[in-house]
């Protein structure tokens, strides 16, 4: 397994729309374009992006947290990764700061960029 990412990014929405744009399969469906499915609980399974990312919900705090067990559904089975999202007050906007963990050795790179380029742009679009 690898390093960390660590990312950390402002939005113009408050933290209540972030968490529900995590969280509920229409909102991050509307927002990504992209099919989901999330069960909103503890221990709830979430699919994004037409099952290319699958896992569990860890621990769900509405408006402060999200930690997810993660994986890309290409890596070998039983593989997952720890993503955990804090979300902060912000002015009337959210600071977001991201952290993942336990990834497949060299996927770094490849999830670096596709949390920008599938994640925080969709999110942008709140507001």
């Amino acid at each position: 397994m690898s390093d960390v990412i660590s990312q950390e990014v402002v939005f113009a929405a408050a933290p209540e729309r972030i968490h529900k744009a995590l969280t509920d399969a229409s909102e991050f469906g509307r927002i990504t374009g992209a099919p989901a499915e999330i069960e909103a609980r503890e221990g709830g399974a979430f699919s994004c992006f037409g099952g290319a990312i699958v896992g569990r919900n860890v621990e769900l705090a509405p408006q402060r947290r999200v930690v997810q067990a993660w994986r890309v559904a290409g890596w070998p089975e039983g593989v997952f990764s720890l993503v955990r999202f804090e979300l902060e007050p912000n002015g009337l906007g959210t600071r977001l700061t991201l952290h993942h963990s336990s990834f497949p050795q060299g996927a770094d790179g490849h999830l670096a960029a596709g949390w920008e380029a599938n994640y925080w742009n969709a999110i942008r679009k709140l507001g």
